[in-house]
């Protein structure tokens, strides 16, 4: 992704959110959002048991979880039916949040992300990226903002996004093409990112607004000499589910 500042700030967020991850094993090239995953096959999720962390008023302390071995998954073949609505609970160690798919605008990246979620690629991943004022970023099974499921999917996001507070879109290297996705997502935590449209779009957030602001605020290690880390939580942000549930247009 890519953070503004002015216009010169827009370039500066550009290179950081461009770094936000790009496919499998690439170089972290963005400075505000990384993202990309991989996943492992599974029964997709029902959102029947609440998750443990529901009713979290604060972050609890967890272990950070091993990284995932690198794999390559094969692309997704997955459609979704745009008559329904999709919907993503994101169980963390902070709480719930839930981000509603845009399937009419993002099919294809909306497939790819059911398609991961349902596999478990998720589960047991962390916030590896979190900038104050500007994103929360996850989705990467290596934890270090380069990892990724293998394949990448491209669909240009809507010309007219804007990437507000809410707004869940995909990270990508900044050498790959607008719309380009792996499995490394972010939630938009500014008022308005004032990022280029050149993240494929995900969804917005539509419950646990509160969960997502308590991530945002989490202690990260910014006096770390490796620059690479500053953005990386002292004490990690663990995604523990994915659950996917689907319904009838709404």
């Amino acid at each position: 992704m890519r953070r503004p500042l002015a216009l010169l700030a827009v370039v500066l967020l550009a290179a950081i959110l461009a770094g936000c991850g790009g496919g499998d094993d690439k170089k972290d090239t963005t400075k505000k959002a990384d993202k990309k995953t991989a996943t492992t096959a599974t029964q997709p999720k029902t959102a029947t048991t609440p998750p443990q962390s529901a009713g979290l008023t604060r972050c609890v302390k967890v272990a950070t979880p091993a990284p995932k071995a690198a794999k390559t998954l094969p692309k997704p073949t997955l459609k979704l039916d745009p008559a329904k609505t999709y919907e993503a609970a994101l169980d963390t160690s902070c709480g719930r949040f839930t981000v509603t798919l845009d399937v009419k605008r993002a099919p294809k990246t909306g497939a790819s992300f059911v398609y991961l979620a349902k596999r478990g690629f998720y589960d047991n991943t962390i916030f590896h990226r979190i900038v104050p004022g500007f994103v929360i970023q996850g989705g990467d099974p290596r934890g270090t903002g380069q990892g990724g499921p293998g394949y990448s999917v491209v669909e240009p996001p809507p010309s007219d996004i804007k990437y507000t507070k809410g707004v869940v879109a995909m990270a990508k290297t900044e050498i790959e093409a607008p719309g380009t996705s792996g499995s490394q997502f972010y939630v938009v935590t500014a008022d308005d990112a004032q990022l280029p449209a050149d993240y494929a779009l995900l969804g917005k957030v539509t419950a646990g607004q509160d969960v997502v602001d308590r991530i945002a605020v989490v202690r990260t290690d910014a006096t770390n000499p490796d620059p690479a880390k500053q953005e990386r939580p002292i004490d990690p942000v663990v995604l523990r589910t994915v659950t996917i549930t689907e319904s009838k247009g709404k």
